[in-house]
């Protein structure tokens, strides 16, 4: 499988979307995220900050990137600089003139002239766009740069009248996805579900969560996928009932359910699956029952995604028939609007439909917009994953439900006509999952 991988071009239409998008007379600047020391010589894995990486396509630490619109170098870089010694050790670096040459940069310079070169470039720009708390030596000498300007302002020099947040707009341009995108978001969702059904035949008894783990992992891998989107949840019995369990060591036993809450990542862009399945290979009947009330609360919340329709209104719609699956179920009782009106699904059904997706797993983009629900357009990616948990301490839980924790996740594209779910070859159907199950 051939691994998506995006070309200047790419990241030259976004930044000129970004441009057109910002004041007249300002400059733009973005910092490269940091390498972390996890203890003596060794670093925590690095990632670049995604909406550095959305705008740049460069993948290396310590660096600066700064956008000049209308100006005749208006994409300008400050890069760690080619050094054939540290090469040895850790590869090597894009450089200056990589920065130039493979990423478009109208010129670049070393990070080690920031101070000095930062002032120059941004010349006599009225306006500067940065995300104050972003990065806090940039913070400090946009600081210094702006109280100079201020200062010669007296004899005439143009100082820095705003100061700007980017990040909205950045985050606009993000929530709608490109066909690229789109692309690289589908490779991320199929490698997923390849590791997830690989998962699923090598599941039973007696296994540790770690090990099921590791199968689906070793399949992320195997495809192409450089890191996950997030830390997998493999969670059996109990541990399906928190939401985000992490620690996957516990041993499988016979008549627990796996719950999985997985996502490869292909060029910065990561899936968001999860599926939940009995370990045996047969569901008992109240897993069958909650399973079911899960199922049909996301297929009608997915029916619903299209154009025109409010972000909220996916979850709404997911309450309601969870709602009346614990009325049936005997869980709760009362009719359905003050059932609704109280949020009666609350302590079973606690968390969110929906969220964005995208290059981070709770992608960039608003909600809310004054105070209103955010109107569902085309391009748009968000999870539709309601769920149902009765963790063995609640009250009033019916003993046959203890311990039961369902969650369905997919990742659905908003169309023109309506909606696509990008992880819908991943099986969920309760026969085909029993049929699955241990099958490897």
């Amino acid at each position: 499988m051939t691994v998506t991988t995006f070309p200047a071009a790419v990241f030259a239409r976004r930044r000129a979307r970004l441009m057109r998008r910002l004041p007249r007379n300002s400059a733009a600047v973005f910092g490269a995220g940091r390498e972390a020391q996890r203890n003596g010589d060794v670093d925590y894995p690095f990632r670049q900050r995604s909406s550095f990486y959305y705008l740049t396509g460069l993948k290396e630490p310590d660096a600066v990137a700064v956008l000049r619109p209308g100006h005749e170098q208006p994409f300008v870089l400050l890069v760690r600089p080619y050094d054939p010694e540290t090469a040895i050790w850790d590869g090597p670096r894009l450089g200056v003139e990589g920065a130039v040459a493979e990423l478009g940069a109208d010129a670049a310079y070393p990070i080690g002239e920031l101070e000095e070169r930062l002032p120059k470039l941004l010349g006599e720009a009225r306006t500067v766009a940065f995300s104050l708390g972003s990065d806090e030596r940039l913070e400090r000498l946009i600081s210094r740069i702006v109280a100079g300007r201020r200062a010669g302002a007296q004899r005439g020099a143009p100082a820095i009248e705003r100061l700007i947040d980017p990040a909205p707009l950045v985050d606009a341009l993000r929530l709608i996805k490109t066909r690229e995108e789109i692309a690289a978001l589908q490779q991320a969702i199929d490698i997923t579900g390849a590791g997830i059904e690989a998962a699923m035949r090598a599941t039973r008894p007696g296994l540790h969560e770690y090990e099921v783990q590791a199968v689906l992992e070793a399949e992320f891998r195997r495809l192409g996928s450089p890191r996950d989107g997030f830390p997998s949840i493999v969670a059996a019995g109990v541990n399906s009932c928190t939401l985000h369990y992490t620690e996957n060591r516990a041993p499988i036993a016979n008549g627990d359910l796996l719950l999985l809450d997985v996502g490869a990542e292909v060029d910065y862009y990561g899936a968001d699956v999860s599926r939940t399945y009995p370990a045996n290979g047969r569901f008992r009947a109240a897993q069958r029952d909650v399973y079911e009330i899960v199922l049909a609360a996301q297929r009608e919340a997915i029916a619903l995604v299209a154009p025109g329709v409010r972000f909220h209104d996916v979850h709404e719609r997911a309450q309601r028939v969870i709602t009346e699956g614990l009325r049936d179920l005997g869980v709760i009782e009362g009719r359905m609007p003050a059932l609704l009106k109280q949020e009666a699904s609350r302590p079973y059904f606690m968390h969110g439909t929906s969220h964005w997706l995208g290059m981070d797993v709770h992608d960039a983009g608003l909600y809310r917009e004054d105070g209103e629900s955010v109107v569902l357009r085309p391009g748009m990616v968000l999870t539709v994953e309601p769920g149902l948990y009765f963790a063995p301490g609640l009250r009033g839980v019916p003993r046959r439900l203890r311990g039961i924790g369902v969650r369905i996740e997919d990742d659905v594209l908003v169309t023109r006509t309506g909606c696509r779910v990008l992880s819908g070859a991943i099986p969920k159907d309760p026969d085909t999952l029993e049929a699955i199950v241990g099958s490897g």
